[in-house]
């Protein structure tokens, strides 16, 4: 095997626990994981020594890599221990609230002018 045969085969390898860790991961790398699952066996079919090969005309027994089953996904973390709505949303409410209740205070007020 020469030394380009090697650096192909240390990219597939690098490429296929690249996809191994994408999908144990989840969310969005298990998506790109998923995409990308196919190309480490694709780099394996073009090393220099197996395309001169074929070119030649010679048969070539092509090493099968089964993929691996896709891992369970880690279970996903809660975002806050305490859980309960989002604070920022909390304080939004408050103050479109609070604005509301001012713009009527002060709607009200014309109707009754102090003399």
């Amino acid at each position: 095997m020469t030394k380009v045969d090697q650096a192909f085969e240390t990219a597939a390898e690098k490429l296929e626990s690249f996809v191994q860790d994408a999908r144990r991961q989840g969310g969005v790398k298990a998506k790109v994981g998923d995409a990308l699952a196919e190309d480490p066996e694709f780099l394996r079919r073009l090393k220099p020594s197996l395309v001169k090969a074929r070119a030649k005309g010679e048969p070539v027994n092509e090493p099968k890599h089964m993929p691996e089953p896709p891992p369970e996904p880690k279970p996903a973390k809660p975002k806050r221990p305490g859980g309960g709505p989002n604070p920022w949303l909390i304080l939004g409410a408050a103050l479109a609230a609070g604005y509301v209740f001012a713009k009527f205070v002060d709607w009200r007020g014309h109707a009754h002018p102090r003399v």
